[in-house]
């Protein structure tokens, strides 16, 4: 043996110093030089095998399947920016991505791929730019109250009787405005419905569309805008019907046609209520079109605390019921006829009617995305059949995908969206895992005695498994959504469900077909029937209490499972693993990492709504916050508990009307005032608001701030003097308070949304805005001046909150 592999043998004895200089010089041994080998030839291995499983994706088209990816990505990518990217820098990309496709030539596969994937980033945001351009909808910037004449496009009721009207807003007046919203949704709480078509004139209280209840969560003025609508508000009194102030020949052939359907779909919805009471009619009427406001509120969050919701909105379950109930019951009746059936392919002719049929429903439903997904993913699954095609396939989802992002990438921020196709691509994910396994039945299973017994069985397990799977798919987006969970959906699809498929789904079918008659009645009575069993499993499940608030999830968290869910369902091989781990331990990681600190202070986008935040409630200033905000705020901080405010006794400044000058208090009234605030301030009780009625409320945060939200400006001098931050929803043009406290008046919360503070380890006030930008289109109304009829230059929002 060499002397220095008699030296390395012994090193134990030899320092380290010294060990890593003779190693240095020796040469490899033969236990060395075979774990060496054996290394590289796993390396060699893994290398292999994850070439192998790229090569059998791509083979297998999954680079096709992941395009709608692409396209998404692009899309989400140009909307999440702070200002519009510049068209020409777009085509700079694309021009780039083209010549990389161009130049890497047909040997370099790989290259050409990222290629197409960066061409497809590109094109889902050009798509997302054309769809910006064309709504170009305004959107009005501050409330008024005016009068509005217009014509009714749409109308649905609720169940207290009111309607609510989109409106083609024609003129204003009292006062005229200078950027007059095109629609608006108008409720009217009394009087008799205006007819689709119909021209109306009324006083009423617009409002720009909301923003986020809180940083990071929904924005409805984004959803809005796409949408068309520029305001929505309320009419003072009830709308007066007008002649008409257009001849219908104006209109074009599209929009005469979308009318006529908006009218028909009206008429069928109140012919379905006339013969159905209550929440069971306006149950019926929305499995038809879409139509929802005429649920009670007690119903609506019944089917959604027990995981039910999905039946009432227009989807894939409506759309694969009415097509296979159609489909199924053709090619049964054509298999009463052998002759016809043998001279004809009656399976084409089936699936050719039940496309029909599928087009009627969609045209009827309200063209809602859901109804918009389901219907293009049901059309190319029964065009599949009419050419001898595989009908449930992941590229016939993909190939929809693609068509609906093209068309509207604004939906692809949307929960129906994400949870639709969630749901969509794991249930034929998992179909297709479960074709590919042998399935061996006994003797025994297949006895004609116990067949029925096994078909049960598999009824069931099928709506179990499907179910579970879209329950367990739609989970994440419903948790980043909503905030919440329903933890006993499965139970309720099971008892459901099948009322759903057997009774009220094919006799709902059949009365539609006999609505023309006059024969609809008896039909939709046994519908109702099953209605009426769904809606008593939802509140019998609801009164379960299996809803549970998660709270909002960390940004970071969403993305990286959103992706680890779409490699697992887009993949065949097992690298589709790689995606459920990468899930599995970003949630992980969520769950065991401490949370983000919670804010101590939440305030609404007006001013109007403040609540401090305390480990076990929400104190508001509000004895009855508005649900529409304050319930948000319990569903994103996880906090169920309300803390009203403490009324005080005392007299106020009356609020000044518009156009009044502001009270001004005298010096005894300041002093009086102040004093009042500091005593409250030093009474708060769990953080609760101590409230003068029109006037004032004074809490203390569990870090020591005193808060003062005002009602009356007139009292913002002893506020600055005595607390540390002050909200008002009054919009003054005082950016600051002279004693140095923070102040957020309706001016600057109007730019920068809903503001949540925390105080952190230093004491300092640390804010966090829901928009860092306000250069937006659908957030661009916020920098509207209406004295000058001009757009601020300073896109950003936050410069009057954060310095403070």
């Amino acid at each position: 043996m060499p002397p220095e592999a008699a030296q390395i043998a012994n090193l134990p004895a030899v320092t380290g110093q010294n060990a890593r200089a003779i190693m240095t010089r020796a040469p490899l041994t033969q236990s060395t030089s075979g774990f060496l080998s054996r290394a590289s030839r796993g390396i060699n291995r893994q290398a292999s095998f994850a070439a192998q499983a790229f090569s059998t994706e791509f083979d297998h088209g999954r680079f096709f399947l992941a395009s709608p990816v692409f396209l998404g990505a692009g899309a989400v990518a140009w909307f999440r920016l702070a200002v519009d990217m510049p068209p020409m820098r777009l085509l700079a990309w694309a021009i780039l991505f083209g010549l990389v496709f161009v130049l890497a030539g047909a040997a370099r596969v790989a290259t050409r791929r990222v290629a197409i994937s960066g061409l497809l980033v590109v094109l889902g945001m050009f798509a997302a730019q054309l769809e910006t351009w064309r709504a170009d909808t305004i959107v009005l910037d501050t409330p008024v109250t005016t009068t509005v004449t217009g014509r009714v496009e749409r109308r649905e009721g609720d169940d207290n009787g009111r309607w609510r009207y989109i409106v083609r807003v024609t003129r204003t007046d009292e006062p005229a405005l200078k950027r007059s919203p095109q629609q608006v949704s108008l409720v009217a709480r009394a009087g008799e419905p205006v007819a689709v078509g119909g021209w109306l004139r009324g006083r009423v209280r617009l409002t720009p569309p909301a923003g986020p209840a809180l940083p990071e969560l929904n924005d409805f003025a984004f959803s809005a805008y796409f949408d068309g609508i520029g305001a929505n508000g309320f009419f003072y009194g009830v709308p007066q019907p007008i002649a008409s102030q257009t001849d219908i020949a104006d209109l074009s052939a599209a929009d005469r046609a979308v009318e006529w359907l908006y009218g028909l779909r009206s008429s069928i919805g109140d012919r379905i209520r006339s013969i159905l009471p209550d929440d069971t009619g306006a149950f019926a009427a929305s499995l038809v079109t879409d139509e929802r406001r005429a649920i009670s509120n007690e119903t609506t969050e019944a089917l959604r605390q027990s995981g039910l919701a999905h039946i009432v909105a227009i989807s894939g379950l409506n759309m694969a019921l009415s097509a296979g109930i159609c489909f199924v019951g053709l090619r049964l009746f054509f298999g009463l006829f052998p002759g016809f059936a043998q001279a004809y392919p009656t399976k084409k002719l089936a699936a050719g009617s039940a496309l029909l049929a599928l087009t009627a429903y969609y045209m009827i439903s309200g063209f809602a995305v859901s109804a918009e997904r389901a219907f293009i993913m049901m059309a190319i699954m029964l065009v599949a059949v009419l050419f001898d095609r595989p009908s449930i396939s992941l590229r016939n989802i993909a190939l929809s995908a693609l068509l609906i992002i093209l068309m509207s990438p604004s939906e692809v921020l949307g929960p129906s969206f994400q949870m639709s196709y969630a749901a969509t691509l794991a249930l034929v994910a998992g179909f297709a895992v479960w074709t590919r396994r042998r399935h061996r039945e006994s003797v025994f299973l297949t006895h004609p005695a116990i067949k029925p017994v096994m078909v049960t069985l598999r009824f069931f397990g099928g709506i179990a498994l499907t179910s579970m799977i879209g329950g367990f798919s739609t989970a994440l987006f419903s948790i980043e959504h909503f905030h919440r969970l329903s933890g006993y959906g499965l139970p309720a699809n099971l008892l459901a469900m099948p009322v759903i498929s057997f009774i009220v789904m094919p006799f709902g079918m059949l009365a539609m077909l006999a609505t023309p008659f006059g024969l609809d009645a008896p039909l939709w009575t046994v519908a109702g029937f099953g209605l009426d069993l769904v809606i008593d499993i939802a509140k019998m499940v609801s009164g379960w209490g299996g809803s549970v608030d998660i709270g909002r999830i960390p940004e970071w968290y969403f993305p990286i499972a959103v992706l680890g869910f779409l490699v697992w369902g887009l993949m065949r091989t097992r690298l589709r693993w790689i995606g459920a781990v990468g899930a599995a331990l970003a949630t992980l990681v969520v769950v065991l990492l401490p949370a983000a600190p919670a804010p101590e202070l939440v305030v609404s986008e007006d001013g109007s709504l403040v609540a401090a935040v305390t480990g076990d409630g929400l104190a508001s200033n509000r004895e009855r916050p508005p649900d529409f905000i304050f319930g948000q705020w319990q569903r994103a901080l996880a906090i169920e508990e309300h803390k009203p405010p403490d009324m005080l006794e005392g007299e106020a400044l009356p609020i000044p009307k518009r156009g009044e000058p502001r009270p001004r208090l005298t010096l005894k009234q300041q002093g009086e005032a102040r004093a009042m605030m500091r005593d409250a301030a030093a009474s708060t009780n769990d953080s609760a608001f101590q409230c003068l009625k029109t006037a004032w409320c004074v809490t203390a945060l569990d870090s020591g701030y005193i808060i003062a939200m005002l009602e009356n400006a007139a009292y913002l001098g002893p506020a600055c003097d005595v607390a540390d931050i002050v909200i008002t929803p009054v919009r003054l043009r005082q950016a600051t308070c002279r004693s140095g406290a923070m102040l957020l008046t309706g001016e600057t919360l109007r730019r920068s949304g809903a503001v949540e503070i925390r105080i952190d380890e230093q004491g300092a006030p640390v804010v966090k805005t829901a928009y860092e930008s306000v250069g937006r289109p659908w957030m661009r109304h916020r920098a509207y001046d209406w004295r000058n009829d001009s757009f601020s230059d300073d896109p950003s929002p936050t410069s009057d909150v954060t310095t403070q």
